[in-house]
């Protein structure tokens, strides 16, 4: 399993010389299978850049999972070039939720007056497949679903192939049990053993006191569910949107000293874009 972040960043997008080493797009993730599928995880501004990729290299057939449906992880979806070319072939499996969820998301993020090209209007064939809240397979990985403790609700998940875990899990607050999220304890068990994590650890613990609720993590916290449950590497992500290069690396040092400290085995570091990793 080929992982590559195309966008790490939560809330807005940003730009500026602060921000050139872990960049300034919003969620996006691509995920290529060993029997070459591949996925797509969220349509944050990164896809953008993913898009005109995949054009380069002309390919055809890709497949959509979103974890929610708030601005910054969709707000690239209009501009994924793909999307304007007659020979693709795009499959939208039916997450966070099931049902018509995302047909609905999907036509109105393209209907006016939000983008002057309908969702009627795309080249592509687009299909809607059946996804969540069980474990679905998209090629060789099977993807597991975990309900997030965010505002509006959303899905977390574990790709799983060859007996290698990746577990993402963006806009999920650990402090605080939103409507439909799960226990501290459950998102241990679920990230248990994984090979790599990404979590979300948007604030520092002193502006996580002062944002209790909004659907966001201390990356202290995130730390400690690493360490609880026994991840071989840690990403922290969505990246704030005022955390320059220089603060995000001092919150990186931190951890690992702390990491240290209790002479485990982890691998802790800050999602930045363009980062590849093989599982």
């Amino acid at each position: 399993m080929y992982i590559k972040c195309w966008g790490s960043r939560g809330s807005t997008p940003v730009s500026g010389a602060e921000y050139e080493k872990y960049g300034g797009d919003t969620t996006c993730i691509e995920i290529r299978t060993r029997s070459d599928d591949l996925i797509i995880v969220d349509a944050g501004t990164g896809i953008r850049r993913l898009g005109n990729q995949l054009i380069r290299e002309d390919r055809s057939t890709f497949n959509f999972v979103f974890t929610h449906s708030h601005w910054d992880h969709l707000m690239g979806f209009p501009f994924f070039k793909p999307l304007h070319k007659k020979e693709s072939e795009i499959y939208m499996h039916r997450c966070p939720f099931p049902g018509k969820y995302i047909e609905t998301i999907v036509t109105k993020l393209m209907g006016p007056p939000h983008f002057p090209v309908r969702y009627s209007d795309l080249k592509a064939s687009i299909h809607y497949k059946k996804g969540c809240p069980g474990t679905f397979s998209i090629g060789t990985v099977n993807i597991t679903p975990i309900s997030l403790s965010h505002p509006n609700g959303g899905c977390g998940y574990c790709f799983e192939e060859d007996g290698k875990r990746f577990v993402f899990l963006t806009d999920n607050e650990l402090g605080f049990v939103h409507e439909g999220g799960q226990t501290y304890d459950e998102y241990v068990a679920f990230c248990s053993g994984a090979d790599l994590l990404f979590h979300d650890g948007e604030y520092t613990p002193a502006e996580y006191a002062e944002s209790i609720e909004w659907g966001h993590s201390s990356y202290m916290d995130t730390l400690h569910l690493a360490l609880d449950a026994g991840v071989g590497r840690l990403g922290v992500f969505h990246l704030n949107q005022e955390r320059t290069d220089a603060e995000m690396d001092v919150i990186v040092d931190r951890c690992n000293e702390l990491i240290a400290d209790k002479n485990v085995s982890l691998e802790c570091f800050a999602v930045a874009r363009d980062m590849e990793f093989h599982l």
